[in-house]
């Protein structure tokens, strides 16, 4: 079963749920942010969730591995860091957000986020 399945199934997700993930180059994930949020540096991950009228959710995470590669160097291995930012992803397509200050690490997602990364990397 895929990461965003997984995580989707654990919060109980509406039936006929769907998040894709894609993996873009440093390149393209910059111009993706740009045009998304109007910063012009790189991200590691970006969301996007369209709600269906019958309480679907479909939902897009893109993913920069060049971004994830910085991260892995600092500790997490790539393969832990892809599936962080995964899982990340699939949080925010389902709602949940975390402030952009150091309280991050401490917010209910954040906490989410590291339980489920936990689990899906035993």
């Amino acid at each position: 079963m895929r990461v965003a399945e997984r995580v989707m199934a654990w919060e109980r997700a509406p039936a006929g749920s769907r998040v894709e993930i894609t993996l873009l180059p440093a390149a393209a994930m910059r111009r993706a942010n740009h045009r998304a949020t109007g910063r012009r540096g790189l991200t590691d991950v970006l969301a996007y969730t369209l709600p269906q009228p019958d309480g679907r959710l479909l939902g897009d995470v893109y993913i920069c591995p060049a971004a994830a590669a910085n991260a892995a160097r600092n500790g997490a291995g790539m393969t832990e860091e892809l599936v962080r930012l995964a899982v990340h992803g699939t949080l925010h397509v389902l709602g949940y957000d975390h402030p952009e200050d150091a309280r991050r690490t401490r917010s209910r997602m954040w906490q989410l986020q590291e339980r489920y990364v936990k689990r899906l990397l035993r």
